[in-house]
């Protein structure tokens, strides 16, 4: 146990493995929302299930035997959809497209070899850092809220972008305690909150617990009617074709605005744990992120070699945080749940996502307590740092909103004569959002 050095950032194994059910519980709907997303580029669902659970498991005992850092990791929500729904159909094979994830991973870890992506990072201001987790820790609590159905998109709104897809129309609002699920997800959430504020260890896992148990009595969720063990099959494992991705002159140029989202969707989710975790130097630079950005990038090449579409760094990590958790054992547990639940998945779909909303708000809530160390005073800084957090959950997109906080930060630097503020990096990082944004 060494080598997860708990003294010096002061965790116990225990804390660790509390903080790593959480961040399981939190994360574990990806092991049937990726599938169904994928199964409509026609990867076979039973075996898109074992393939996402067996790529979360060895990626993440990876970030932790090798990083020693409290990151889980699994198929990247957003990206999948990419992947199934655009890279796919231009593909015109699921295992072109997943061909083109392997490419997008050995890229991505080219750059961390050279170092480029370790200098982007060193290079972002330390306030529009603290401004990225921030505004994950809102994009979480969105979810939360999403999932919970305390937020809701009025029925109107559908039917009138569905007719005028240029219609101003109020794109959320407040949901319905007539719902069972909200009602479920607003008392977990008061039960994490007096938790919480009682300074009970373990409270968000027990607030997930008590959730599901209410659920339950709700109907919300069910107890599986078949069997509660799977075998899993593996059948797409290695069908990748990358020389496919490689020779096709329409699937290729997909590889840049996939690795951009890639790039900036680590950079901030790393950045957001690592400062909850307090897992930083004074300048707020994380030791070995070199190896941390080189197991994510490694883990998108081996979520496309298993069929998985790419895995990535996931911000519901930051459950165990809040947990205790400090250090790369939480990450190898989460991996051993994840290689157990392959064979669980039935039992594993009784936790519904209502259980799981109050977590992903109370961590939310915690990401947030980090605003009070920006300097609102620096305007230069200050208005980006806004524009970063606000866009982050607006956009439903971290990369995109990482992307208006760079390009704001510039404009605001040159055009107020400070262009020699401005790393060269940033000016890069910031061109090619603009790019992406404009033709990608």
């Amino acid at each position: 146990m060494r080598v997860f050095d708990f003294a010096s950032r002061g965790s116990t194994p225990a804390a660790e493995v509390r903080g790593a059910v959480a961040t399981f519980l939190t994360m574990a709907y990806i092991l049937f929302a990726n599938p169904a997303i994928l199964s409509a580029a026609g990867v076979p669902t039973a075996a898109a299930v074992a393939a996402t659970g067996a790529a979360a498991a060895i990626c993440s005992i990876m970030m932790g035997l090798v990083a020693n850092f409290p990151i889980a990791l699994a198929s990247g929500m957003g990206l999948n959809a990419v992947i199934a729904y655009q890279v796919a159909v231009v593909a015109g094979s699921w295992q072109v497209a997943m061909g083109l994830v392997v490419l997008d991973g050995l890229v991505a870890l080219f750059l961390v070899i050279v170092g480029l992506r370790e200098a982007v990072m060193n290079v972002i201001p330390l306030d529009l850092r603290r401004a990225i987790g921030i505004g994950i820790g809102l994009f979480i609590t969105f979810i939360g809220l999403v999932n919970a159905r305390l937020v809701v998109v009025p029925p109107g709104t559908v039917s009138v972008l569905g007719a005028n897809p240029l219609a101003v129309m109020p794109p959320v609002t407040h949901g319905s305690l007539r719902a069972s699920e909200a009602t479920v997800a607003l008392v977990g959430l008061l039960i994490i909150a007096v938790l919480m504020a009682r300074r009970v260890t373990g409270a968000i896992v027990l607030g997930i617990a008590a959730s599901t148990v209410l659920a339950l009595a709700f109907g919300v969720a069910t107890f599986p009617t078949g069997g509660w063990v799977s075998v899993p099959s593996f059948e797409t494992l290695g069908e990748a074709d990358v020389l496919g991705a490689l020779t096709s002159a329409t699937v290729l140029p997909l590889l840049l605005p996939i690795l951009l989202v890639d790039f900036f969707d680590t950079i901030g989710t790393v950045t957001a744990i690592a400062d909850e975790a307090e897992l930083h130097d004074d300048e707020g630079r994380i030791p070995a992120i070199r190896r941390i950005l080189g197991v994510d990038s490694l883990s998108a090449a081996v979520g496309g070699f298993f069929g998985a579409s790419s895995v990535t760094s996931y911000i519901e990590s930051a459950a165990g945080v809040a947990e205790g958790a400090r250090t790369g054992l939480h990450s190898v547990v989460v991996g051993l749940l994840f290689g157990i639940a392959i064979f669980l998945t039935p039992l594993l779909s009784i936790v519904p996502q209502a259980a799981t909303a109050p977590a992903l708000i109370a961590v939310g809530f915690l990401m947030c307590q980090q605003i009070g160390r920006i300097d609102f005073r620096e305007l230069d800084t200050a208005i980006p740092a806004f524009v970063l957090l606000a866009t982050i959950p607006f956009t439903y997109s971290i990369s995109h909103g990482i992307g208006y906080g760079f390009i704001t930060f510039v404009a605001i630097k040159l055009l107020s004569g400070k262009w020699r503020d401005v790393h060269p990096l940033m000016y890069a990082a910031a061109a090619a959002f603009a790019a992406y944004f404009v033709f990608g």
